[in-house]
């Protein structure tokens, strides 16, 4: 993300186009979910395909309100940016921290997904807890000094990614009915509770797989042309990956009887080796190795240029707004990936399986909110600027903004409990910082006042 007093001949702006972008969007969401989900959803059964319709289609019609949102708001920040210019700066204090927070839970969860799948390559990693915790760190600082290291970087990382990541996935998703066996489709509904229950809740574990559509509109200061390429690479971004999800996930479950995929550190290499023998299984190990690598590299991008962005505008303490000699928010990076590797530490000892998903959750209810808050967000923008829309301009903005709130809330709700409480508990916590920030900016106010006074009682 670039400052904005900065000349437009600075190295980082116009860093990232259309490809870049997609492969930013579609690295962010194809990732760690696609590569252990199936093992997380096996549980509802088939059922749970259902969740992944509805939130696709969700995600799609978020997907276009943020496609919107690009082009009322150009400067950097995302949701952050959209939620502050249209209810103010604690409004969007409260989504940047939300938003910041899913981010560097995000993260913990693809590193420990990542741990999964290097543990079927290297069986050592699982068999020893210490290994793996130790791999999962050395993956998020290896991402954190490559992004301190720039922008540009970054995204030609993720370009590679994506390449490679799509190709074993495709290959299931394809070739995989063939293997399908229809008896472990029975019953649909192996949730033991309602239909509605089970959909609910698979589709609250299913959008951790779509968290990241969003995140073209992040480092918009880097991008060629974003009024454009913003909203082109969210909406192809987001159906690409829904064609993938659906299918892998369709084709897990035919494949491998529910209560085998449940219980499996690595759900898709299980798939690949089933339909491939060994080699099968290890190609897809190594395919969801990258997928992995290539979303932690994403992630670790936007958990530095939201909080930066978000310290530009003083809303976040001032030191997450001063760049390293690279350019790149890096004060930032380090307290986003300091936090991420916490919280792999502190709940690493679940097991792989159990981690993943209350980390997976934690991210999703952080996410929610600004998302619920971004769905309503244009039509306040565009009346603060004067904007009053009528006739099918307006229906259109009110349509997809109910649909994105109501989503969101039935999301959230369908979170669970004790993951709701933690994440409502986490974004509370930022109510104390915000004060404080806005203290800090009033005594330094207050001194600038008291200096001026001093040198103007001078003879």
């Amino acid at each position: 993300m670039t400052d904005r007093s900065a000349p437009e001949t600075t190295s980082t702006s116009g860093a990232l186009g259309l490809t870049a972008c997609i492969a930013l969007v579609v690295g962010n969401m194809i990732g760690s979910g696609v590569f252990l989900l199936p093992a997380s959803l096996a549980p509802f059964g088939p059922i749970a395909i259902g969740g992944w319709i509805l939130t696709s289609a969700g995600a799609l019609v978020l997907a276009i309100i943020f496609g919107r949102l690009s082009r009322v708001v150009s400067k950097p920040g995302g949701p952050y940016a959209y939620s502050q210019e249209a209810f103010g700066d604690f409004a969007g204090f409260i989504i940047a921290w939300g938003y910041w927070i899913a981010l560097w839970t995000g993260n913990a969860a693809v590193a420990v997904a990542l741990v999964g799948y290097l543990g079927f390559l290297f069986p050592i990693i699982i068999e020893v807890p210490m290994y793996g915790l130790s791999t999962a760190l050395v993956a998020i600082w290896t991402l954190t000094l490559v992004n301190i290291r720039g922008v540009e970087g970054a995204g030609l990382v993720q370009i590679v990614t994506t390449v490679l990541k799509l190709a074993p996935l495709i290959l299931i998703g394809t070739l995989g009915i063939f293997w399908i066996n229809t008896e472990n489709y029975v019953p649909v509904n192996q949730s033991g509770t309602t239909a509605f229950t089970a959909i609910s809740a698979a589709a609250a574990l299913t959008l951790w797989a779509y968290l990241g559509l969003e995140s073209a509109t992040v480092p918009s200061g880097d991008v060629i042309e974003p009024e454009k390429t913003i909203p082109r690479a969210t909406v192809i971004g987001v159906i690409i990956a829904a064609s993938v999800y659906i299918s892998v996930t369709a084709v897990s479950m035919g494949v491998i009887p529910a209560e085998l995929l449940a219980v499996s550190a690595a759900p898709l290499a299980a798939v690949g080796g089933v339909m491939f023998g060994p080699v099968g299984g290890v190609l897809v190990a190594v395919g969801a190795v990258i997928s992995t690598f290539g979303t932690l590299n994403g992630f670790t991008l936007l958990s530095g240029q939201v909080p930066y962005g978000a310290a530009l505008d003083r809303v976040f303490p001032a030191a997450l707004g001063q760049k390293s000699k690279f350019g790149t928010p890096a004060n930032a990076l380090i307290l986003s990936n300091a936090l991420a590797s916490v919280l792999i530490i502190m709940n690493y000892a679940q097991g792989l399986v159990a981690a993943f998903n209350f980390v997976i959750l934690l991210a999703v209810v952080a996410s929610l909110l600004p998302y619920a808050i971004c769905s309503v967000a244009e039509i306040m923008i565009r009346l603060k600027g004067g904007q009053v829309l009528h006739g099918p301009e307006l229906a259109k903005v009110i349509v997809l903004g109910a649909l994105g709130f109501i989503y969101s809330v039935w999301a959230f709700i369908g979170s669970g409990a004790e993951t709701v409480l933690v994440g409502s508990v986490l974004l509370l916590m930022g109510v104390p910082i915000h004060v404080w920030v806005r203290w800090s900016q009033a005594n330094e106010i207050e001194e600038i006042q008291k200096t001026d006074s001093s040198k103007g009682e001078l003879p």
